[in-house]
């Protein structure tokens, strides 16, 4: 594996396991800390943590482990997860504008700017690191 490729699967797996662990510990008060949308119930934060926070283990797992012929998920995997979710994350601050607070909202963009721009890096990489 390229080190380019290496180095966007790292940060891509650092990513998705923060996002992951922070949604795992929603039933904490993670959410109200940051003026997240509250839910009335935990179950859909936190199955949708531990799905990113698989992400990012199976992400580090073919960074690590790749020369020794282990597989995670992969960067061509990463790429369609990444853009599919933060363009429909996007799309759902753009024309559902939750009535959450400006913190809330923030954040919500922050993470869906920062998760396209990470997998429109990895689909562009060859452009972005020139050989």
């Amino acid at each position: 594996m390229k080190k380019k490729d290496r180095i966007l699967l790292l940060i891509d797996s650092v990513v998705n396991t923060v996002l992951g662990l922070f949604l795992l510990a929603f039933p904490l008060g993670s959410g109200a800390i940051l003026s997240l949308p509250l839910s009335e119930n935990n179950f859909y934060p936190v199955i949708l943590g531990a799905v990113l926070l698989g992400i990012g283990i199976a992400l580090f797992i073919d960074v690590k482990d790749y020369n020794k012929g282990k597989r995670g998920l992969g960067l061509d995997g990463a790429i369609i997860i990444n853009i599919v979710a933060s363009v429909v994350l996007i799309i759902i601050l753009i024309f559902e504008r939750p009535d959450i607070s400006t913190t809330g909202l923030t954040i919500l963009w922050v993470v869906g700017l920062s998760v396209l721009i990470i997998g429109l890096a990895e689909y562009f990489r060859d452009s972005i690191f020139k050989k």
